[in-house]
């Protein structure tokens, strides 16, 4: 198309902070450290994920550029970048995550192809630009529409970016019409990545952002925009990006059997600020030394029963990781409580040091081996057993298991 082309080679790609991380040279594909993901809520344009299946594209003339909305529609168009803008402008906090994250951790269990990435394919960024429901009604569909009058009912996104993958075509990628005409989706056509104008990692000069789904369907560099009757048939909708049972392996695998993946299973790394001043020394004492397994991570309600339980895993790390003893920060492994934000409980089970793992709980009816919470607050361990008797409890006040519904126990002057 005029004005925006996809390179063949590598010969003209941008450059990028020293800092990242590189998995793959070319096509270019990094994701920042641990510490410096986390550095800010909002991720810098910088330290964001840079997730690429070919060379970067080129824009040669801005004012050549325009955007094709065709396919199943009443009134096909074309739109500049200028056209585009004319619309209203919205700004929209969204999280990205490429599907792959974490894959070198999955591996450790089994063999997965794909960019090894570690734990920080991801960003949490700003998005500026239109909503693609007032853009579909430029070509005749409207807020809400399922299907058209043509029969259209995927909204397929084309890049012009080169994929070995697609025989050197173009990126695409499809969602459901629903969502894509839905305003309340937040489906965006981006121009803007934290309030600067797209940078050409991220998708100069436009690019589909669609939050809560896969960071596959958030195609850059837009070429196209066509409303078609069943989804994409590219080779990341239908011979990637799925999910499949662990008896699917690279000899039996049928990818027609599933659907493309959209949504994500919950899944996170925490860092958190276990007090200030604490030296290696100190932490051992906390945590002990050697292997730490984070045991459980719940979700809490009010009254601080567990709603559901992430599956147990177990890691190698040393207390001088990430800065122990310099920044007093604790790296954990294994979710976060998703219910924070309304006064859930985080459980942090470092357990078992053999100084816990021995003790048996006092308030459980059994008395046996109990597994142990140290809870950052108090720098105390408190039991998990399900047995633990509330009205035994010695120090209901921090206990992690005496909630009373509707008040806050790290309040409560209540005793026994």
């Amino acid at each position: 198309m005029s004005g925006l082309r996809g390179p063949s080679d590598y010969s003209q790609e941008p450059l990028r902070h020293p800092s990242l991380r590189i998995n793959a040279k070319e096509p270019f594909n990094a994701e920042p450290t641990r510490e410096d993901l986390i550095s800010s809520y909002i991720t810098p344009v910088d330290f964001f994920y840079k997730r690429n299946h070919g060379p970067i594209p080129i824009v040669d003339d801005i004012n050549s550029y325009y955007l094709s909305i065709g396919g199943l529609v009443e009134k096909p168009k074309k739109l500049s970048l200028d056209d585009i803008k004319k619309l209203p402008k919205y700004n929209v906090t969204a999280t990205l995550q490429c599907a792959g994250n974490r894959r070198t951790a999955m591996s450790k269990i089994r063999a997965v192809r794909g960019v090894g990435w570690d734990v920080a394919t991801l960003g949490n960024a700003i998005w500026g630009g239109a909503k693609l429901s007032d853009l579909l009604e430029l070509v005749g569909v409207s807020h809400h529409t399922a299907i058209t009058s043509l029969g259209g009912k995927h909204a397929e996104f084309t890049s012009i970016d080169q994929c070995p993958e697609e025989n050197g075509g173009p990126y695409k990628a499809s969602i459901p019409l629903d969502q894509a005409t839905n305003p309340a989706a937040d489906v965006l056509l981006a121009y803007e990545m934290n309030g600067e104008v797209l940078n050409r990692d991220h998708g100069y000069p436009l690019r589909v952002i669609v939050p809560g789904v896969i960071g596959a369907r958030s195609v850059k560099w837009l070429d196209r925009i066509d409303i078609i009757e069943e989804e994409s048939q590219g080779f990341f909708m239908q011979k990637d990006y799925k999910m499949f049972p662990p008896s699917v392996d690279w000899d039996n695998i049928d990818w027609s059997t599933r659907k493309p993946q959209m949504d994500f299973p919950v899944q996170a790394l925490a860092k958190v600020s276990i007090g200030p001043g604490i030296g290696d020394q100190s932490m051992r004492r906390i945590v002990g030394r050697g292997k730490k397994v984070v045991k459980r991570v719940a979700w809490a309600d009010e009254v601080g029963d567990a709603l559901e339980e992430i599956k147990s895993y177990s890691f190698e790390e040393d207390a001088t990781v990430a800065g122990l003893g310099k920044s007093s920060l604790s790296e954990l492994k294994g979710g976060v409580n998703a219910e924070a934000q309304r006064g859930g409980v985080i459980e942090e089970d470092y357990s078992p040091t053999a100084s816990v793992q021995s003790q048996s709980c006092p308030n459980s009816a059994t008395r046996g081996v109990r597994r142990f919470v140290y809870q950052s607050n108090s720098r105390r361990f408190r039991c998990l057993a399900p047995d633990h008797k509330v009205a035994e409890c010695r120090d209901p006040v921090r206990c992690l298991r005496c909630r009373k519904s509707g008040h806050r126990t790290l309040f409560c002057k209540e005793t026994v």
